[in-house]
């Protein structure tokens, strides 16, 4: 199983400058939850914005840049080779950015586990348009924006529909 996992404003926004663009401590605690003990997959700008190798996951980072080298992770050149290699660890693969990769893999995903964040903010890179006609909702748990939180936001589970 394929997961895309993501954060996103109204208007599909997830990130300005290489960061992202709201500090939500629940949506970070929902994403070790969901992701911890398997395979992640990420671009090296997104790598480059966490900083350091997630713990407890194998960090696989699509890069392109054949001179790139990181202590504690995976690097390959292609998302069919990420896969390729995810799925020898494991069954369930979860794919965590950025916008180019989310662009080639939102085909090939199962699953949406997306963090829909009410706000719109300025971004430059943004989550591909999901199709109603593929992805169906099949649950959502949202919560009001606190002293820690500083907006709204709802978790969202998207399955990809069976084919007829």
């Amino acid at each position: 199983m394929i997961t895309i996992v993501v954060a996103m404003g109204l208007k599909n926004e997830i990130g300005a400058d290489n960061q992202l663009l709201w500090h939500l401590p629940k949506d970070l605690k929902h994403f070790k939850e969901i992701t911890s003990g398997h395979p992640i997959i990420m671009g090296r700008k997104t790598y480059e914005s966490i900083g350091k190798p997630l713990p407890n996951r194998t960090n696989i980072v699509v890069s392109r840049k054949k001179d790139w080298f990181e202590e504690g992770i995976l690097i390959v050149g292609s998302i069919k080779e990420a896969i390729k290699f995810a799925k020898k660890l494991d069954e369930n693969i979860f794919i965590i950015g950025g916008g180019n990769i989310y662009e080639q893999t939102i085909d090939l995903a199962d699953k949406l586990e997306v963090t829909q964040v009410e706000a719109e903010l300025d971004a430059d890179v943004f989550f591909p348009k999901i199709n109603p006609k593929i992805w169906e909702k099949t649950s959502e748990t949202c919560h009001e924006k606190d002293e820690k939180n500083n907006y709204n936001f709802c978790f969202q589970t998207l399955q990809k529909k069976s084919e007829i």
